[in-house]
């Protein structure tokens, strides 16, 4: 059974960091595509940035460009994003996505139907 595991959320001042975690378990981590998407109140889920198996590529939307980084740790089958110089707007729920690929080693994917799991999510508020 797979299971994604996000932590790393909270309260924080605009301009501050937070670190997101998301643990993988029950799939081949080190051959799976990794996301975070977003969900903030009465507004749709939308993707925030991506990473590919080998880590080797990385994608973000514009509104986090310069400001978050993904990574991910194979060894230790955890994906991250750092999250720095946070804004109102970048308060919701965030959610971690993986999906298994065969063989492309350098692909990423931003849609959240090009994803087979997902966490439960962590909540990010972001004061002014």
């Amino acid at each position: 059974q797979v299971q994604l595991v996000e932590s790393g959320g909270g309260l924080v001042q605009a301009g501050g960091s937070l670190r997101l975690s998301c643990a993988a378990s029950g799939l081949t981590f080190s051959r799976s595509a990794m996301g975070w998407f977003r969900q903030a109140p009465g507004k749709e889920r939308e993707f925030v940035a991506a990473i590919s198996r080998s880590g080797g590529s990385t994608h973000y939307t514009d509104s986090v460009k310069g400001r978050f980084t993904i990574s991910r740790d194979n060894a230790k089958n955890t994906v991250y994003v750092q999250m720095n110089s946070l804004k109102p707007e970048d308060t919701a729920v965030y959610y971690c996505a993986a999906t298994y690929i065969r063989y492309a080693t350098n692909t990423y994917y931003t849609g959240d139907n090009d994803y087979a799991y997902w966490g439960q999510g962590t909540q990010v508020t972001v004061s002014s």
